[in-house]
């Protein structure tokens, strides 16, 4: 129980959906008492440098939760190296980021957050940002249960 776990966050530009799941895991993993290190990162490059959107800020506060600090970066191949488990928001998230995969290991690394189910991009709906939050501490949850035994 004295590695600690790495944790990958993923969606298209981080700036939605995978800094707010950055500060979940992280916020419960801490308060489980986990050694556990998460970040996140966007597929696109749209963000590279800029903090989250400020929905995304202003939900997690709502929670207790501060992600104002995260600074927007893309995905790179280097990530599978520094990364024990990469969990992407949605589908197309899971090709891009399988489709760097640079071997079956690198692969095993990425799954869906929600498993069978898809984190919706909140970005054109500021209604969705409270219910994407709910699914993506749900996701962290069941994660946390799951995972928190082995490290």
């Amino acid at each position: 129980m004295g590695k600690k776990l790495k944790i990958l966050m993923v969606c298209l530009g981080n700036i939605c959906r995978s800094p707010l799941a950055e500060g979940i895991m992280q916020h419960l993993a801490d308060k489980e008492g986990l050694n556990w290190q998460v970040d996140s990162a966007g597929t696109g490059d749209w963000h590279i440098g800029e903090p989250p959107d400020r929905r995304s800020v202003r939900t997690a506060q709502q929670h207790g939760i501060d992600i104002s600090k995260q600074v927007c970066r893309q995905f790179t191949p280097e990530d599978f190296d520094r990364s024990d488990h990469i969990l992407v928001m949605d589908k197309s998230n899971l090709s891009n980021v399988v489709a760097m995969a640079r071997n079956a290991e690198d692969r095993q690394k990425v799954s869906l957050l929600l498993v069978d189910w898809v984190v919706p991009d909140p970005y054109h709906d500021d209604t969705q940002f409270e219910p994407v939050f709910k699914l993506i501490e749900a996701g962290c949850k069941a994660f946390i249960e799951k995972y928190k035994g082995e490290y």
